[in-house]
């Protein structure tokens, strides 16, 4: 997708694509035989008057006969308007030159050419035992084998098919690279090569949700190369912006992640989408447009030419802070700004260019505390049990390629409710040892991860939870693991510091606050652990009160 320079000369916008896992804006329905193909095959039809027609590409030239008038039912009202067409059809449908009678239908004459790219056609594949496909699997809960995938492998065809079959507000082509040039990557993708020598593998090389019983899901090392990718690529100085693709649910905690990791001065992006490409009212090919809309106009630089706003999640004409934003539905417009104070950076501005309408007060990207390129090399974590003792251990969280996958920080989310299975008060005072679920996770954060916390999930927006779950989140706060107070749900408040031991979340939601932990614990590491996590001394609370400061101020500024 090439052009010439902007009318200004300056170089043209160049944004970088990143396809991320399961990606409902890389998804396509399955691809379904058609009526066509089971008529000639003398298949058994499906119910329906159309058939429905998939972007293909031709193998050979076409002429075609267009029936003049029929682009819409009132076309042939102004058809004094018109120029004649190109010939008529008689009855037995032979071509024309000259009308050769009254009843003869007037037609344009179109030349099809594979290179003119992508046209809608019948869907004409079979499966081997000349069977129809009636999904995308040769019968339900097949194996990956014997599935076809409907993501994308990277969004190189998407934007081809947003150009092929979009039409702009006023019947002209949707404008991509007219206006950009694109490069395309892959991380953490939600499609794969499956065929040949370095053949990719479910679950390990790309991540899908559909068909629903082969979900896979990204771990913590996949983002850790995700982070490092996004970083060398933006490294190179040739981007303008980036646009990251993802599944709907989760965009926004990769988004507020990049705008905590990436040392980058250009527009991060994210975009989703709650229906699948191609399918009725798809809302993502919208999104993608307007991302590249936001980028270009350059509204989110300041007079430096760097981004004042940090990473966002464009959907639905609006720019949203990717820190402040949630997916509440899935349907177009089920996002909703989180916290109660801003969070809808700009409007898309219709026919318009996009206007800002609000600018970010935390740090990120270039002025983030937690940036990759100011993380440390080593960081001290913590080792041991809660029953042998817990002991500092050197923690190597970064190398020459960037985040060490290996070293990612493991944080969990426990969430408060009412009427836990037993009650406190001055008769039955909170015995830590009854949350029997968090202890159990301190033993194996201690075990297998160095770098580790919670997230708890409490009162609204106050982040309290009850007694019980307090005195077991402090025992994992003396080991060395911080923990983090935030509100439940879609909090509209602050959850303040009520415990010097605990860290406010601030209002960021649960999962925000657990991507800003674990960026924490990569700056600073774990926090001292006491002899005796149970039953800490004064001096050993002075120096943990002292250590969560540190995570605080983060917390306060991010």
């Amino acid at each position: 997708m090439r052009g010439d320079l902007l009318p200004a000369g300056a170089p043209r916008p160049r944004i970088a694509v990143f396809a991320g896992p399961t990606a409902t804006i890389l998804n396509t329905p399955d691809l379904v035989t058609s009526n066509k193909a089971r008529a000639r095959h003398g298949l058994p039809l499906r119910p329906g008057r159309s058939d429905v027609l998939r972007p293909q590409r031709l193998a050979a030239p076409a002429t075609l006969y267009v029936e003049a008038f029929s682009a819409h039912p009132l076309e042939e009202d102004a058809a004094g308007l018109y120029a004649p067409p190109d010939g008529w059809l008689d009855e037995d449908g032979a071509f024309h030159t000259v009308r050769p009678s009254e009843g003869a239908k007037p037609v344009y004459v179109v030349e099809l050419d594979p290179a003119d790219g992508l046209y809608p056609l019948p869907y004409m594949g079979r499966q081997a035992d000349g069977s129809a496909w009636e999904e995308t699997s040769v019968a339900p809960y097949a194996a990956p084998a014997e599935a076809r995938q409907t993501f994308y492998p990277d969004a190189r065809r998407l934007y081809e098919e947003i150009e092929r079959f979009g039409l702009a507000d006023h019947g002209t082509p949707v404008e991509l690279g007219s206006v950009a040039d694109f490069a395309f990557f892959r991380a953490a993708p939600s499609g794969g090569y499956t065929a040949g020598a370095e053949s990719e593998r479910l679950g390990r090389d790309f991540f899908v949700y559909y068909p629903y019983h082969l979900q896979s899901e990204p771990g913590l090392a996949h983002l850790a190369l995700a982070t490092n990718q996004v970083q060398a690529v933006l490294d190179t100085g040739e981007f303008t912006g980036v646009q990251w693709l993802e599944g709907s649910p989760t965009v926004d905690e990769t988004l507020y992640w990049f705008g905590l990791l990436i040392d980058t001065g250009v527009p991060l992006v994210g975009h989703a989408a709650q229906r699948r490409h191609q399918s009725l009212s798809a809302d993502g090919d919208r999104n993608v447009v307007d991302g590249v809309k936001f980028i270009t106009s350059g509204v989110a630089l300041d007079e430096r030419g760097e981004s004042r706003v940090g990473a966002c999640v464009i959907v639905d004409e609006l720019v949203y802070s990717a820190r402040d934003v949630t997916k509440v539905d899935a349907r177009p417009g089920g996002y909703e700004v989180t916290g109660g104070h801003g969070g809808v950076v700009a409007d898309l501005g219709g026919y318009g260019p996009p206007q800002l309408t609000y600018l970010p007060a935390r740090r990120h990207t270039q002025r983030s505390e937690v940036r990759l390129t100011v993380l440390p090399e080593t960081v001290v974590g913590v080792t041991g049990s809660l029953d042998a003792g817990v002991t500092p251990a050197e923690v190597r969280i970064k190398d020459a390629d960037g985040l060490v996958p290996s070293a990612m920080p493991h944080v969990s989310i426990t969430k408060y409710s009412r009427y836990a299975a037993t009650g406190t008060g001055t008769d039955s005072p909170p015995v830590a040892e009854e949350e029997v679920e968090i202890l159990a996770r301190i033993d194996a954060n201690l075990a297998g991860f160095p770098l580790s916390g919670f997230v708890c999930e409490g009162m609204s927006p106050f982040g309290m939870a009850d007694p019980t779950k307090n005195a077991a989140l402090s025992v994992a706060v003396f080991a060395g693991l911080p923990v983090v107070r935030t509100g439940r749900g879609t909090t509209g408040g602050m959850a303040y510091r009520t415990d010097p031991v605990f860290v406010s979340g601030n209002n960021l939601t649960a999962t925000k606050a657990r991507m800003l932990l674990m960026a924490a614990l990569l700056r600073f590491g774990a926090l001292p652990p006491a002899a005796d996590p149970f039953a800490p001394t004064p001096d050993e609370r002075a120096a943990t009160e002292k250590a969560v400061a540190q995570y605080q101020a983060l917390f306060d500024t991010h």
